[in-house]
């Protein structure tokens, strides 16, 4: 079975038909920018564009980098405008894709969902934490293979600012950090969840997960096992999917 999935991030709104059998795309994705300022009008016509692409006319799976509710509300919009507080992104994209069911999702829970069905976190029990590091910082915690939604770590407080002004993949870009530099940071970002979560396994997802090997080597003193995404940056896009076809 095929559904379409959307992962809408700070830098670009990507999606695909989603092979829900083998959790995989499908199809190559397509990519657009995501607008800036990135407000709910502008973002919904961004992910109309990525559908159009397709020709999609079925069931839609849509990440948001932010809390959404169970019936789709969006309470927090770090990396995307303000206007998005309190607004029902499933009826607003729903009108824009013409009347298509939509499903929404917080971004980084769409891909634990996945990673945990398919790729680094499958068949492990105990407390599992896969951290998206993109724009911002992305978190999903499971115990014992149960969601815990919208946990949001990546606002923790680290060196006195929001772990993800600090050590998102966006902080090294913008500070020019060398990888081991950032992974210092990121270092003493998974100290601290690990202290306050005892998690047995850390899933370390996002597009910066294709380049495990250039920072992972370099992070130490951390007990638990540290682990790139296996379905890299398309987890998103195939937990969306994942996501719909479970609310069909």
């Amino acid at each position: 079975m095929q559904i379409f999935g959307v992962d809408i991030g700070g830098s670009g709104i990507k999606g695909a038909p989603v092979d829900l059998d083998k959790g995989d795309l499908a199809q190559e994705r397509h990519k657009v920018l995501t607008p800036h300022p990135a407000t709910p009008d502008t973002v919904a016509d961004g992910v109309k564009e990525v559908l159009d692409h397709f020709g999609w006319t079925g069931p839609v799976g849509v990440t948001f980098p932010g809390v959404v509710t169970d019936d789709s509300v969006v309470r927090t919009a770090a990396n995307v405008d303000a206007a998005w507080v309190d607004t029902d992104a499933r009826a607003l994209l729903g009108e824009r894709l013409g009347g298509l069911p939509v499903t929404v999702v917080n971004d980084a829970d769409a891909a634990g969902v996945a990673e945990m069905e398919f790729g680094a976190g499958r068949g492990r029990r105990g407390t599992v934490v896969l951290l998206t590091f993109g724009t911002g910082i992305g978190s999903a915690v499971f115990s014992d293979g149960v969601l815990v939604p919208n946990t949001e770590l990546g606002h923790l407080e680290l060196k006195g600012h929001d772990a993800e002004k600090r050590a998102s993949s966006k902080a090294k870009e913008d500070e020019d950090l060398s990888w081991e530099r950032w992974a210092r940071r990121v270092q003493r970002y998974l100290a601290h969840v690990e202290m306050l979560l005892s998690p047995e396994l850390f899933v370390i997802g996002g597009g910066v997960s294709r380049k495990a090997h250039k920072f992972l080597p370099h992070i130490e003193d951390i007990r638990a096992t540290i682990v790139p995404a296996e379905l890299q940056n398309n987890a998103g896009i195939v937990g969306a999917a994942m996501r719909a076809a479970q609310r069909r």
